[in-house]
């Protein structure tokens, strides 16, 4: 089946920076809209960021907007999120996944979900 690797994630202050990357395999990568989600300890799974297949857009939350940048290498099957000016909030365990449009939080059942890479941010 088809599979996602996240990595990257880590332990950084208040105010730092992180570089995610998703590695995708066993699918044609380039067709779908890819998403990042995170996870905080208690909380539900919620959606942050996604971009289009051509990565011409990209959406955001709110919480995240100005402060993270969604980016994709079709010719690698890689996205990234590149996070700057990381809060306390924003800890998480982090994942990408194919989504089915770029407003949407539909995640299309094409990839198995991955481990995540934890971003953990001090204050």
């Amino acid at each position: 089946q088809a599979q996602l690797v996240e990595s990257g994630g880590g332990l950084v202050q208040a105010g730092g920076s992180l570089r995610l990357s998703c590695a995708a395999s066993g699918r044609r990568f380039s067709i779908y809209v890819m998403a990042w989600f995170r996870q905080a300890p208690g909380k539900e799974r919620e959606f942050v960021a996604s971009i289009s297949w051509s990565g011409a857009h990209t959406n955001y939350i709110d919480a995240v907007k100005g402060r993270f940048t969604i980016s994709r290498d079709n010719a690698k099957d890689t996205v990234y999120l590149q996070m700057n000016s990381l809060k306390p909030e924003d800890t998480a365990v982090y994942y990408c996944n194919a989504v089915r449009s770029l407003d949407s939080i539909d995640v299309l059942d094409f990839y198995s979900w991955g481990q995540g890479t934890q971003v953990t941010v001090s204050s």
